[in-house]
């Protein structure tokens, strides 16, 4: 088949993951859409990734304080946004998601985990665990995390294909760097059994530049959105590949708009996010 029919055919149905389901970010209406509800555990983690947003919160002091962020009408939470949650322990997790359980009867739960610690007790409390991971070897990984947890992260993401809920790994596309590591990782993806692999650009702070370009990062490469979706259409051979809902319906937008769809690549993304992370949404309470 001609490849760029099937390519283009590919970016005209492209899926978004199941933790978009419910996000703001679907609705172009809403003008500062804001991401689920979360509940924030600790801003701890046992990675230093080059990229990582959360490094960057707790480096301009935005990061945020233990507890519930939120409307108190979730329809999904994610559980959580900023550090490697299950530091606090396998057993404080489920405690914590037990109550909102309580609270939120029919809310989504959607762990945020870079798979490094085992969390297969918390099966049953769970609808999707998201697990970050960018490569499909332990030496870039080590490159990227500065953790030798390659293996350990393999295994969890194989125990977790085993659990009751959605399994999707998050890889997050940093051109120059992992371009082929995302291919040959959606190919053991496929052959291990998650249910997607979601790949999203990097968005890149200040603090965090000069770090990736000693690792050769493209940051030309990072505003093109038709090298990005190449690389998801190449991954989707082997496992089901989605991307960010918010880029998902823009995508569509700016599909209608194209005359030639060659032209799409001309369409560049900002790449340089300009402003520290910060939770833009109301501390509600905190579980003891």
């Amino acid at each position: 088949m001609d490849f760029l029919f099937d390519f283009r055919k590919f970016v005209s149905k492209v899926e978004y993951p199941y933790h978009c389901i419910h996000c703001e970010g679907l609705d172009l209406g809403i003008r500062e859409p804001k991401h689920h509800p979360s509940y924030e555990i600790t801003t701890q983690c046992n990675l230093n990734c080059v990229y990582c947003y959360s490094r960057v919160a707790l480096l301009n002091k935005t990061a945020p304080k233990p507890g519930y962020y939120g409307d108190l009408n979730p329809k999904a939470i994610t559980i959580s946004q900023y550090g490697e949650p299950l530091l606090a322990g396998v057993d404080r997790v489920a405690k914590i998601i037990e109550v909102l359980r309580e609270r939120f009867e029919d809310a989504r739960i959607d762990l945020q985990t870079n798979g490094t610690i085992d969390f297969t007790e918390l099966n049953g409390l769970i609808d999707i665990a998201m697990i970050s991971l960018d490569v499909s070897n332990a030496e870039i990984y080590k490159t990227i995390t500065g953790s030798n947890k390659f293996d350990d992260v393999l295994e969890n993401i194989e125990k977790a294909v085993d659990m009751d809920c959605i399994v999707t790994v998050r890889s997050v596309y940093l051109p120059g760097i992992n371009d082929d590591e995302l291919v040959k990782l959606a190919e053991i993806l496929g052959e291990i059994g998650v249910d997607e692999h979601f790949i999203q650009p990097c968005s890149i702070y200040n603090e965090c530049l000069q770090d990736l370009q000693k690792l050769s990062f493209d940051l030309e490469r990072s505003e093109s959105l038709y090298d990005y979706l190449q690389i998801v259409y190449k991954c989707n051979r082997f496992v089901k590949a989605v991307i960010p809902g918010c880029i998902k319906v823009v995508l569509d937008e700016i599909l209608k708009q194209l005359e030639d769809f060659e032209d799409l690549k001309f369409v560049r993304r900002g790449a340089i996010a300009r402003n520290p992370p910060q939770i833009r949404r109301d501390w509600k309470f905190v579980i003891d």
